[in-house]
């Protein structure tokens, strides 16, 4: 399966931090008909034909998708909308 992973940094306190992954997580949910739910410090999520982890540091974030094979054709649009996103909420790299 097509895989995307990106190790985002960032200097937010860790609080904060989660409370942009749990926005980013929201916003999934409402736009993409993702579940999704918090264990510890990582936020899980998925949905027909795309799984993945949010795993939410004091320096960094990471996230991790597996697509299926018919969403592979869309990989890189995902991705750059995944850091364009993680930017807006966590500041540049």
């Amino acid at each position: 399966m097509p895989r995307i992973s990106i190790e985002h940094r960032h200097g937010l306190s860790h609080e904060k931090a989660k409370s942009a992954a749990d926005r980013i997580a929201k916003d999934l949910e409402k736009r993409f008909h993702l579940a999704y739910a918090w264990e510890g410090e990582e936020v899980r999520f998925q949905r027909p034909g795309l799984s993945g982890t949010m795993l939410v540091g004091k320096t960094h974030v990471r996230l991790d998708v597996e697509l299926s094979f018919l969403l592979a054709a869309l990989k890189g649009p995902i991705e750059k909308e995944i850091h364009k996103k993680l930017e807006n909420l966590f500041g540049e790299a």
